[in-house]
């Protein structure tokens, strides 16, 4: 599930302290009641206040046709965004969204789907949906956010926070709009939608909801309906603190501007900001940014309806990111809280399932994150990871099943000797480093949730990406480790920097290994990890790629120097420059295509610089 930086084969802070200590309440993605400090005031308003006057000229989602309708298709996105003329909303919802009757609703157009998914009938409907909102001035806000488990057949769900206004055609109505997400069942699939209802105090309209856009190379499809739905107005438990969690959230984003601004703020650079999304085909490119300077500077959302209405909100799959981002990074904050030790444990003596079985004697955690093992079938680049034994891995959703294939591979080679891509391999890592940390913090410790509250929370990391995709389909389940994660522009954008930019630390206080974390960012010349194999060979240590450039690539490098990046099945990259920049993008061709934007990045700072700007 990772790439070279130009091919792939198929399959598969700015953190403010006061955000950073209000996000807290927002563990594992629920809301829980108040603290007395919450509760004493108000909660802050987030930004973006509605001046409009309501005289909206709307003809698609009329009010008449939220009222009565039934769609035969998708319509264009936009009409589901904020427009610029919305009022102030005049009523404020807060209780429970339930959508009915989706089991059968809608419809569905098959786009790309060679695997027969939509030979199951529950693939082409919606799941059960339900959710629980609070509103703070215009925004309206989920009580869990990131990824639920439905127990749907075919989908999981995330809700994303959206927005309430008002429109002088409504008849005195609020309108609404939230964006949403179906997640494949046991996979790293998202395909990105949006609903949008009227309420007042005590009813709601028909809600319209359509898909049309996702990031998934091997199952596309538009999907629409309208469903009668319920409204049950309550005092949601904990609504302050969500409603002010989500003010210090949306205060503590990145400062974000189009992609177009790079060339004006840098107007001396000569960037082209035309290189910025190159290489991929437009209707597979999701999204993508360019971090720089302090700011977030972002392309679009397109969809086969126009632009996403919540493009900074646009749910987006890790993938193998999550080697890096999870497995990887989870090392590194172990190896800080206990010691380099970590990484020299053997898998035999922290997995029950491996003991006893020789083919994994002498094979550490360190091997494993860097697909070391010396367990394998083929050697050849990434055969094994298209195999009928990761096929199976993949599939398996029992814990007990993904553990029994994940050890299945044989010993060809001494471990640490031969580079052999796995995600298996990374699945054991996160399962041994989190039986090494319950050995340390008690037998209720969980690595994610190490990682979530030790890593993600403090750098302002949203509650939209601080849930993993689990085994069992369930909550309680075992974190894949080596994908299953999710991800915004803001999200990428932040983790990238508190490690390229940050060297690991938050408010000047380590989270990570200064050793391993400079190790894994390319950082120490005498570490540089495995050589990989395929037609670009590169490094990869900890999770983390690594290619050198050279002026063989652009005679604009008089010196040689390694990017580090973290890469995603489908066409996903995300690449730390050592001039402290980083360029990410989100798309499903199979595509990696990122050399043009090292190139103008390096126009802004020489790439031979380590020192990264802030």
């Amino acid at each position: 599930m990772t790439s070279s930086a130009t091919t792939r084969r198929p399959r598969g802070m700015r953190c403010l302290a006061t955000a950073t200590a209000l996000l807290t309440v927002l563990l594992a993605g629920v809301f829980t009641a108040p603290s007395p400090a919450l509760a004493e005031s108000a909660a802050p308003v987030p930004g973006d206040p509605l001046t409009g006057s309501g005289a909206v000229p709307r003809t698609v989602l009329t009010a008449a046709q939220l009222s009565s309708a039934t769609p035969t298709g998708t319509v264009v996105d936009s009409a589901f965004a904020l427009p610029a003329a919305a009022a102030p909303p005049a009523h404020t919802f807060e209780g429970t969204l339930t959508l009915n009757g989706t089991a059968t609703a809608g419809g569905y157009r098959k786009l790309k789907d060679p695997n027969g998914y939509s030979r199951t009938e529950a693939t082409k409907h919606l799941p059960p949906f339900s959710a629980t909102l609070v509103q703070n001035g215009s925004h309206l806000i989920p009580t869990v956010r990131g990824l639920r488990y439905t127990g749907n057949t075919s989908w999981n769900l995330a809700v994303g926070a959206g927005r309430a206004w008002q429109e002088n055609g409504d008849g005195g109505r609020t309108r609404a709009a939230l964006p949403f997400a179906l997640v494949e069942r046991n996979a790293n699939c998202v395909h990105n939608g949006v609903l949008s209802f009227l309420f007042d105090a005590s009813s709601i309209s028909q809600v319209r909801y359509q898909i049309t856009a996702e990031t998934c190379a091997y199952h596309q499809f538009d999907m629409w309906g309208q469903v009668a739905a319920t409204y049950q107005p309550q005092a949601v438990p904990g609504g302050e603190a969500a409603r002010a969690a989500y003010a210090a959230e949306v205060a503590g984003r990145l400062p974000t501007k189009p992609i177009a601004q790079l060339a004006t703020d840098h107007p001396g650079a000569g960037v082209d900001t035309s290189k910025f999304g190159a290489g991929i085909t437009p209707t597979a490119l999701s999204t993508y940014g360019f971090y720089y300077d302090g700011v977030n500077y972002v392309g679009g959302c397109q969809t086969r309806q126009g632009q996403y209405p919540f493009c900074g909100q646009m749910l987006l799959p890790s993938y193998s990111t999550a080697k890096s981002a999870f497995a990887g990074t989870a090392l590194l904050r172990l190896a800080q809280r206990y010691g380099t030790g970590v990484a020299d444990q053997r898998l035999t003596d922290l997995i029950p399932e491996a003991a006893g079985k020789s083919a994994w004697s002498g094979v550490t955690v360190g091997h494993a994150l860097d697909m070391a093992t010396g367990n394998y079938t083929s050697a050849l680049y990434e055969t094994d990871e298209e195999g009928s034994t990761m096929t199976d891995f993949f599939l398996a959703e029992p814990y007990a099943t993904k553990m029994d294939k994940a050890l299945s591979f044989p010993r060809k080679a001494t471990p640490g000797s031969k580079w052999v891509y796995h995600s298996s391999d990374s699945f054991l890592a996160a399962r041994a480093m989190n039986n090494y940390l319950r050995n340390k913090a008690g037998s209720g410790a969980d690595l994610f949730h190490m990682l979530r509250d030790e890593v993600l929370t403090p750098i302002g990391i949203s509650p939209d990406a601080r849930v993993s995709s689990r085994t069992d389909n369930s909550a309680t389940g075992v974190p894949f480790g080596g994908y299953g994660l999710f991800w915004t522009k803001d999200d990428v954008a932040k983790f990238a920097k508190f490690l390229n930019n940050d060297a690991g630390a938050v408010a000047g206080t380590q989270v990570l290994h200064p050793g391993l974390l400079a190790d894994s960012m390319q950082q120490n010349p005498s570490e540089r990890g495995a050589t990989t194999t395929g037609s670009t060979p590169m490094r990869y240590q900890n999770g983390f790629w690594g290619r050198e450039f050279t002026a063989a690539d652009n005679p604009a490098y008089t010196q040689p120097f390694h990017v580090p990046f973290m890469s995603g099945y489908g066409g996903i990259t995300v690449a730390m420059m050592p001039n402290g920049s980083t360029y990410y993008y989100f798309s499903d061709n199979n595509e990696f295509s990122w050399s043009a934007a090292v190139s103008e990045s390096n126009k802004l700072a020489p790439m031979a610089s380590l020192q990264s700007p802030s």
